[in-house]
């Protein structure tokens, strides 16, 4: 009799230890598809970001370059009064081109957006978001 009690009691053992590892197998992969599943969301939301932040650094350094001295590539990154500041210096050396200082104003209203277009466009997408984008750094 007691070698019926202990096959009987072995055998509710096994069939527990079954139960636990079947619940521990269906455990691990509940976790394992959440982290994929989580996994999948990050790197999504990582190339949505990272895509956003590679064509605005893209267009801002054309933008600064070809047509710098109007502003447009501030405007473009959020910086009003600094495109403002660009686009009204271009305008006074228009206006005084007649005169000498007119030609000097608008050289200077042209070198600093190239010199910008260059400085974004050689600084890693992340460095660009960075500094010109989260840390709102208006020149240079």
């Amino acid at each position: 009799m007691s070698e019926e009690n202990n096959d009987n009691l072995g055998d509710e053992l096994k069939d527990q230890a079954d139960d636990l590892k079947k619940d521990a197998k269906e455990a691990a992969d509940t976790v394992a598809e959440e982290a994929k599943s989580a996994a999948k969301d990050i790197k999504e939301s990582w190339n949505e970001t990272t895509s956003s932040k590679e064509n605005k650094k893209l267009l801002a350094g054309l933008l600064a370059i070809l047509v710098g001295y109007l502003g447009v590539h501030k405007f473009i990154l959020g910086y009003n009064k600094e495109g403002f500041i660009l686009l009204g210096g271009f305008v006074v050396g228009l206006l005084t081109y007649c005169f000498i200082i007119g030609i000097f104003i608008i050289m200077a209203v042209a070198i600093v957006p190239f010199i910008e277009g260059i400085i974004y466009l050689t600084k890693s997408d992340e460095d660009f978001y960075e500094t010109y984008q989260a840390n709102k750094k208006p020149w240079f």
